[in-house]
């Protein structure tokens, strides 16, 4: 097993980071490799990768979920991947986004691969193309202001998100998007 750590600093409010990160369905459009992430219910999410030219699905379930401070999950199937994102607010403007991911290779391909550090340049790639698209847009694409602890969900929804095109849980739940075109 790999542990990855990786931060970036974003310049957006930490409510604009952390809305966004909850808009997993999203993911492909910064994540290099995720193909699809659809969003089963509030805390479970299934994942296609093409890893190392490797097709991999993987379902995991959120964990633990605080508005602006963390998001952690972990795989129930599939795919052995874990981790927690956690945003710190540095300003008005400015956000500490801090991932940590457990993963675990499988096969020569992928072993061979993390060991030549491929797997961190991804994360940080993935981290940066994050960046760059929250700054972008400035606002989030929806966002979901419920909490997770213990595995019980906690609809703490936040109709009136200022920034967000969208709020409650339907900001949370966009259509399935795919591959970028």
């Amino acid at each position: 097993m790999s542990r990855i750590t990786e931060e970036i600093e974003v310049e957006v409010p930490v409510r604009v980071a952390y809305d966004q990160w909850t808009q997993f369905e999203s993911f492909p459009r910064f994540m290099a490799g995720i193909d699809r992430v659809v969003q089963v219910d509030d805390k479970t999410l299934e994942w296609t990768a093409t890893i190392a030219g490797v097709v991999k699905h993987w379902r995991a379930e959120i964990t633990e979920q605080q508005p602006d401070k963390v998001v952690a999950w972990r795989s129930t199937d599939g795919a052995q991947n874990d981790g927690q994102v956690r945003f710190r607010s540095l300003g008005a403007q400015r956000t500490m986004v801090e991932l940590e991911l457990d993963v675990a290779p499988e096969g020569m391909v992928e072993k061979a691969a993390d060991a030549l550090g491929v797997v961190e340049r991804r994360v940080r790639g993935d981290l940066e193309r994050f960046r760059d698209f929250i700054e972008s847009r400035a606002v989030p694409s929806g966002g979901w202001r419920g909490r997770i602890e213990d595995g019980q969900v906690e609809d703490d929804d936040d109709d009136d998100a200022p920034g967000a095109e969208s709020g409650g849980t339907a900001g949370r739940k966009p259509t399935e998007i795919g591959r970028p075109a």
